[in-house]
């Protein structure tokens, strides 16, 4: 029996984050009570985390003493993994991606089907597209239409949603809003259509928490008539950040009737870039590479830094900065996208690192940490052109600022909408329920690890429930009934509430539009561009400008895969217009 759907079945201290939508981060530690709120979020480098060095992509659970009465302790739900009654043996090995170039009116074959990956050593039976992980590489140019016939041959129904396009309404591939689930051995016929150039990607929105975990996503890069920044460059990456979570030689198993893992999101043990465990890239002395950097992982935030390199952070999820800006690192949510310039001056090796400080909720202490993620091997041979003027010159974008300033004016407007963002968590066993309840003198901003893992693992979302609420009417999640026209300009206030019962950062997406972060915690963003996915860690207020320009039934929701399956989605209806 494959996973049921339910998307269709249900339409002291205090860490001091300063993790700007920009993607800078810095981390600093301050004693507070709980009941302090957290300083508002502004922008910053990495520079003042302690590290400790670690050379492996494989990074142990960080598990807890074990609460009394726990060990024995299962999830309310069954176990699943991937070709159940199949021989492994039989299925192909996945291979990496490969770069597809599509003209408009040209066609692609896209299949999911059941493959065969080795990662850590062990090999496993997971998901891919076109037998590749990550899936095929779409290359485009913008204003491009192109057909993708899409052929589902995995165990469970599944979609392909088209991530950050604005795109016709029914090739959304939202299962019981835009179209049925593609049953396996059914195909499904999607038209998309690219009016904005930039970094996207494509993945499920069926039970994401599996699907997605185990390979199934793939990237679009759509193409200007023109140079797409400033900055002419040696080189380009396409980058996809991931991890997967291996217990033992086996992975460990995913709730069948429910999604596990629901209170944090299911955190790997394994980084993976572009689907493997190390990423290897060799340049020239004075290269300069632009990274087009996608997190595809359920759960986890990257903090992502080239071994000291300088860096310049110049696009995020559809499109470019009003100003270019130089970072020390860039901390990527779920299903965010930056676009990052990065010269290596000198020969030698640039590690790519991501750092983090996490909180063990039990100690009540923080940790620092270093997982190294590849490395850049540079040469003694010089790049040629040299590129170093420009790189080293910050930009301001007039495109993009032209376009931007008739919209600052809504930076001190009335709100429009209000959501709440919050969880209600019930019938876990007791002992659970204590430790939550004693995790939350602890408030991280953002959840960078999972360090409680054994009771992240017993949360189902049979008891837990995060929560999108309508402040003015009390609706939730799909009850929500928010409706536009083509041509509103909407300001929606997204609140995260820090005294819920297990808070919790949260990536929000809003599909088929695009939008403006005008301000986190009343302090305005003095750097625009246009968005589909924000970060809220706990405490924060934000506020989004929301350009309607298509019309359809639109999904809003979390997207850690866990938080969505636990219930953490709304839709909203844009009417054509007048």
């Amino acid at each position: 029996m494959a996973p049921v759907n339910h998307l269709q079945a249900r339409a002291g201290f205090r860490l001091v984050v300063s993790l700007c939508l920009l993607g800078s981060v810095s981390l600093t530690f301050t004693p507070a009570s709980r009941a302090q709120e957290m300083d508002h979020m502004h922008h910053g480098g990495e520079g003042d985390i302690p590290v400790m060095p670690s050379a492996t992509m494989i990074m142990p659970m960080i598990r807890n003493p074990m609460l009394p009465g726990a060990k024995s302790l299962r999830p309310s739900v069954s176990e699943f993994l991937p070709g159940e009654g199949i021989d492994p043996g039989t299925l192909p090995m996945a291979g990496p991606r490969e770069i597809v170039d599509l003209a408009s009116g040209d066609t692609l074959a896209l299949e999911a089907s059941l493959v065969r990956k080795m990662v850590a050593g062990e090999t496993f039976v997971m998901y891919a597209f076109n037998e590749q992980i990550p899936g095929p590489l779409i290359r485009v140019q913008r204003g491009a239409e192109v057909h993708v016939r899409f052929t589902n041959r995995i165990d469970m129904e599944t979609t392909v949603h088209w991530h950050g396009l604005r795109l016709d309404n029914r090739f959304d591939g939202v299962p019981g809003l835009t179209q049925d689930a593609v049953q396996p051995g059914e195909t499904f016929d999607y038209t998309i259509r690219f009016p904005d150039d930039g970094i996207y990607w494509y993945h499920p929105h069926v039970r994401e928490d599996i699907q997605q975990d185990l390979g199934l996503y793939g990237n679009m890069l759509v193409r200007p008539d023109r140079e797409p920044y400033e900055d002419p460059v040696h080189s380009e990456q396409v980058v996809t950040l991931d991890d997967i979570l291996i217990e033992g030689r086996e992975l460990v198993p995913f709730g069948r009737e429910a999604g596990n893992f629901s209170i944090m999101g299911r955190f790997g043990n394994v980084l993976l870039v572009n689907g493997e465990q190390r990423y290897d890239l060799d340049a020239k002395t004075g290269e300069v590479v632009r990274f087009y950097l996608t997190n595809v992982s359920n759960t986890r935030t990257f903090n992502l830094s080239f071994g000291g390199a300088p860096m310049k952070l110049v696009g995020a999820d559809i499109g470019r900065f009003e100003k270019e800006m130089f970072v020390r690192s860039v901390a990527i949510a779920p299903a965010q996208r930056y676009v990052v310039e990065v010269m290596f001056e000198e020969s030698g090796e640039y590690t790519v690192s991501n750092r983090i400080t996490g909180l063990n909720h039990m100690r009540g202490e923080f940790f620092s940490a270093v997982d190294t993620l590849g490395v850049v091997r540079v040469s003694n041979e010089l790049a040629v052109p040299d590129r170093g003027e420009s790189f080293r010159a910050l930009h301001v974008i007039e495109e993009v600022r032209d376009e931007v300033e008739p919209y600052r004016k809504y930076v001190d407007a009335p709100v429009d909408r209000e959501l709440l963002l919050t969880v209600d968590i019930h019938d876990l066993p007791v002992q659970v329920m204590q430790f939550i309840a004693i995790d939350t003198v602890y408030r991280s901003p953002v959840e960078f690890t999972d360090v409680m893992s054994h009771m992240n693992w017993l949360s189902t979302s049979n008891e837990v429930r995060w929560i999108l609420r309508d402040v003015d009417t009390g609706a939730e999640n799909m009850d929500i009934d928010w409706r536009f026209e083509v041509g509103d300009v909407v300001k929606i206030r997204l609140r995260n509430d820090p005294d819920a019962f297990h808070p919790m950062n949260h990536p929000v997406h809003l599909h088929g539009q695009r939008f403006l972060v005008l301000s986190r915690d009343g302090v305005p963003n003095e750097n625009l561009a246009w968005k589909d996915t924000a970060l809220l860690p706990v405490g924060a207020t934000v506020d989004l400008l929301l350009e309607v320009t298509n019309p359809g039934q639109w999904m809003l929701h979390c997207h850690i895969a866990e938080h969505l399956e636990a219930g953490m989605m709304m839709a909203f209806a844009v009417e054509p217009g007048g």
